[in-house]
């Protein structure tokens, strides 16, 4: 089940062990780069437009859980 992401407002927040800020995610996405090589021909990502997006799972990195993250409010967030 995928998990939204996080909004100005929420948070992301582990129902078994209450973990708020540490998580492995693993997303799809589709992006556009703009490569530019040096002369010595390294790569560096200049610029980066994401076409599209989807959050395939969350792993809470306390505890190992998948599936069991939810969003939250933020403190203050409502003030």
């Amino acid at each position: 089940m995928p998990v939204p992401l996080p909004t100005a407002e929420t948070r992301w927040r582990c129902t078994l062990c209450g973990n708020l800020t540490r998580f492995d995610v693993t997303r799809q996405a589709k992006v556009v780069e703009f490569v530019h090589l040096d002369l010595a021909g390294e790569p560096k990502v200049e610029e980066r437009e994401v076409l599209s997006e989807r959050i395939e799972s969350v792993r809470c990195r306390w505890c190992n859980a998948v599936d069991q993250i939810e969003l939250v409010d933020r403190p203050g967030a409502s003030a």
